[in-house]
């Protein structure tokens, strides 16, 4: 470590707890559940910011990674009642579903440089899991390049269990259409009291690391999630870091973790507010220490808006998604600052320079592109 932060942190004066547990930070040993707690709650966020940014440098030296890549929608119609959520017709009084082929269209429109198409939205109650399989395998038949990152394993539970599938038979099929990898939304929070709170009738905590560990088992890559800044604590937190770091020690399957932050306009949780940007960065760095075993940390910059996405990458971030080509309208519904969410390649290279980091554009394997 550089003398200089080292002399820095030992001119703290920290408690012989948090003490021990930076010493375990500097020297790239595991922490424990107690320890993430105690960083949550005694670290002030400038050490924070230089603990993670530690881990991070070892893991990915300067680099921040990004891609060209698009969203697809295909509804806002939704089964589930989800206090938090801005997006579903129920809460914007206006629905939409495309048809398989006005998805195609969007697909013919896209530009030839765009390498991955990100697919989520509502769960509908009348699509199974071959309705979506036949719209991959449409997609890969126009464009067999684009790496199909697509249906969170809340949409995944029930086209699955509605077309009469066990989890793997369902995840099968999709990959055999051409399903690629699969992103990390649906995890919310994993605390089952608390999720029957937030989002009662939506797919279980122990469901969704298993379709994540099926998915594993079979080759697919996949994301992961938390949502923050509601009514969880930091250990309701940290319980959750703690289930997704066992499975990754187990299936080695996940590519990067996302922390999503609660945004309260336009749904029923509203009154609560929102943390703000001190409790974002803390969040971030705490994720990039207790997380040793995923490879990636990603500010969803539609989210958290261009500016904190930037300050982002002094906390341990170091992938900051994507171009996006206003293709999204989940965190728009919710009240973000980022209304129409878009940036070039150029622009997305330009904000990790001025945060003296290492623009890398990458596929959706995280090879440099």
């Amino acid at each position: 470590m550089n003398p200089m932060i080292s002399g820095w942190i030992d001119a703290l004066e920290l408690s012989d707890s948090l003490s021990h547990v930076v010493g375990k930070v500097v020297n790239h040993h595991r922490i424990s559940t107690d320890d993430a707690l105690l960083l949550y709650r005694e670290a002030d966020p400038g050490l924070l910011g230089v603990l993670a940014s530690l881990v991070c440098q070892k893991k990915n030296d300067d680099k921040v990674f990004y891609i060209r890549n698009f969203h697809i929608e295909p509804t806002n119609i939704c089964i589930h009642h989800c206090a938090f959520c801005s997006y579903s017709s129920r809460h914007t009084g206006h629905a939409w579903d495309y048809s398989v082929q006005e998805m195609l269209g969007q697909v013919r429109e896209l530009a030839p440089n765009i390498r991955e198409l990100h697919i989520v939205g509502g769960v509908h109650p009348g699509r199974d899991v071959t309705h979506y399989a036949g719209l991959l395998r449409e997609i890969k038949q126009l464009r067999p390049d684009l790496y199909l990152k697509a249906f969170s394993a809340i949409e995944l539970d029930y086209m699955i269990k509605t077309a009469g599938m066990d989890y793997r038979r369902g995840l099968e099929l999709l990959r055999s259409s051409g399903l690629d990898g699969i992103p990390g939304g649906g995890a919310e929070i994993f605390d089952e009291s608390l999720r029957k709170q937030i989002c009662p009738d939506k797919t279980s905590s122990a469901d969704w690391l298993l379709i994540h560990r099926t998915a594993h088992q079979l080759g697919i890559p996949t994301n992961a999630t938390i949502l923050y800044g509601h009514l969880e604590t930091y250990a309701h937190r940290v319980d959750h870091l703690n289930r997704l770091r066992e499975l990754q020690d187990e299936t080695h399957g996940f590519s990067t973790f996302i922390p999503l932050k609660y945004r309260k306009m336009n749904n029923p949780m509203g009154e609560i507010g929102e943390v703000g940007v001190t409790e974002d960065m803390k969040n971030y760095a705490v994720s990039r220490i207790f997380l040793d075993n995923f490879p990636h940390i990603k500010a969803y910059w539609p989210m958290l808006g261009k500016e904190m996405a930037a300050l982002s990458l002094s906390f341990g971030v170091d992938d900051l998604d994507g171009t996006i080509q206003d293709s999204t309208k989940i965190y728009s519904l919710a009240g973000s600052e980022e209304q129409h969410p878009a940036m070039t390649a150029e622009e997305m290279e330009a904000l990790i320079t001025a945060a003296g980091k290492m623009p890398v554009e990458r596929d959706g394997w995280y090879h440099p592109a």
